[in-house]
């Protein structure tokens, strides 16, 4: 990811989880419970939840994984880890989680280290989507499973419409009045680039994955792309 990205997610740091809550209605909580449930992550597991954020995935996965599991919580963003260790103090204390800044086109692990990995929000912000999934893919247990959650451009045009004017008439002004337009006026323009579900699949396909579905959800305004490796 770039320096801008990363300057980007550290700027909003402090009122991610709040804006996140405000801007889905609270549904980023369900659609999160959902990709950790597709990652097929199990008692015991050693998991790995890339672009960690403020640690939301990463608490789902330990509450799964259990006191015999141990998960990785990555990012680039050293102010979003700062919350996520501060969140984990509060209320995840007795949970294995180990926090990394890290670059996930490069990640810092072994071949077939994980047996699941979840990613939310941070695909289509990789400088190389193949190379991120390359880094997934190398990772993971031979039979394991990722489940990448994010945005989606919806190919029903109306709802597509609607999306669009969400981000511009809801998105952007809230983030305006926590100070952090600049840094949410970006989602557009990155929804533009980022590859729709087939394409997703088609990626993963190239990269090596035995099988890859992508699921949209919320009419198609969000995706989660599950492999196998």
């Amino acid at each position: 990811m770039s320096n801008e990205i990363r300057e980007i997610f550290d700027r909003i740091a402090p009122v991610y989880d709040q804006l996140n809550d405000w801007l889905s209605l609270g549904q980023h909580r369900i659609w999160k419970e959902m990709t950790v449930k597709w990652s097929a992550a199990k008692p015991g597991d050693t998991c790995l939840d890339l672009c960690c954020g403020s640690g939301d995935l990463t608490f789902r996965l330990a509450r799964r994984v259990g006191a015999t599991g141990k998960v990785y919580g990555v990012d680039f963003s050293p102010k979003l880890l700062e919350t996520a260790k501060e969140r984990r103090q509060k209320s995840y204390s007795q949970r294995a989680i180990a926090w990394l800044e890290a670059d996930v086109l490069d990640l810092p692990f072994d071949d077939n280290q994980f047996d699941a990995v979840t990613m939310g929000y941070g695909l289509r912000n990789v400088k190389d989507i193949p190379r991120s999934l390359q880094e997934i893919y190398r990772v993971l247990k031979p039979g394991s499973k990722a489940a990448i959650l994010d945005f989606h451009r919806p190919g029903d045009i109306p709802i597509r419409f609607f999306q669009q004017w969400y981000l511009d008439n809801l998105v952007v002004p809230i983030a305006t009045n926590l100070g952090v337009k600049e840094e949410y006026a970006y989602i557009s323009p990155s929804l533009d680039r980022f590859p729709i579900g087939t394409e997703q699949v088609e990626l993963a396909y190239q990269v090596g994955f035995t099988n890859a579905t992508h699921y949209p959800i919320s009419n198609g305004m969000m995706g989660v792309l599950v492999v196998i490796r």
